[in-house]
């Protein structure tokens, strides 16, 4: 059945584009560190109620710390705010019918929920909520959707990178650990031996990382998502602001994983 917003927040939108809310980028950035005031087109409450109850590093909080990312990217590189803050609040709302494909769902979604606005801004906001996808096309073409694909990035990174890979590790059942982060990337790289272990069991070739997960099943563990994505996505950000960020929660994480495999092996 084709998704259809619900009437009481097709009004409010509706009503928003005569008397948009304004809202202050200091009262909403956790992190303090922009501030402004801009007119939110999409309030987060509205947001809130299209999405379910899922938990998990997709849930709504993770809505959220892309929106709060977003909007300090945004601002930092002179983007269009209110585009950038409803994409980002947005940006998942595909997921209700399963993650595959949610970027291009979600952009339709967001086109019937922001009907009443004008067609330039409608326009930037799907755009910006179809690139957004890690390996998927569309490429983001403009700042704005170069901003909120930076920013969903960037939440897959560093600290809170490392608590969602595990998560999701723990909800499919996955082993945490085969093998230390360095021999899986030597041998990505072409300088390891992958003869030292099953090929196909412990390692995964380079066009195969986007279906690690089914190529090795549960033995595909949070150290070959941090090799094969995780450690590649600062190389993928957009932004000057983003790839700035990503610097430290990069090294977070090679720190993290360098411990694991320390404590594990027994060093």
């Amino acid at each position: 059945m084709e998704w259809q917003p619900k009437p009481r927040e097709r009004r409010r939108l509706r009503q928003g584009r005569q008397t948009p809310p304004v809202a202050r980028t200091d009262g909403l950035l956790r992190s303090g560190m922009t501030t402004g005031v801009f007119p939110a087109v999409v309030s987060i409450e509205t947001a809130r109620d299209l999405y379910g109850a899922a938990g998990g590093g997709h849930g709504f909080d993770h809505v959220l710390r892309v929106y709060d990312l977003a909007l300090r990217v945004g601002a930092a590189e002179g983007a269009d705010l209110p585009v950038v803050g409803a994409a980002a609040l947005l940006h998942d709302i595909g997921e209700s019918q399963g993650r595959s494909d949610h970027h291009l769902r979600g952009a339709a979604m967001a086109g019937e929920i922001l009907v009443a606005q004008p067609a330039e801004f409608i326009a930037a906001v799907v755009h910006a909520i179809a690139a957004h996808r890690f390996r998927k096309e569309p490429r983001p073409r403009t700042l704005e959707a170069q901003v909120v694909s930076d920013a969903d990035k960037l939440d897959a990174i560093g600290a809170i990178g490392v608590a969602r890979v595990f998560a999701h590790a723990g909800a499919r059942g996955s082993a945490l650990w085969r093998l230390p982060w360095r021999e899986i990337a030597a041998v990505q790289e072409g300088r390891g031996d992958p003869a030292r272990t099953p090929a196909r069991t412990l390692y995964i070739s380079d066009s195969d990382a986007e279906n690690g997960p089914k190529v090795l099943g549960n033995a595909y563990t949070p150290v070959h998502e941090f090799v094969y994505k995780l450690d590649r996505i600062p190389d993928q950000l957009y932004t000057a602001t983003a790839r700035a960020v990503a610097v430290d929660r990069q090294s977070f994480m090679r720190a993290f994983f360098e411990r694991l495999d320390q404590e594990i092996i027994g060093g």
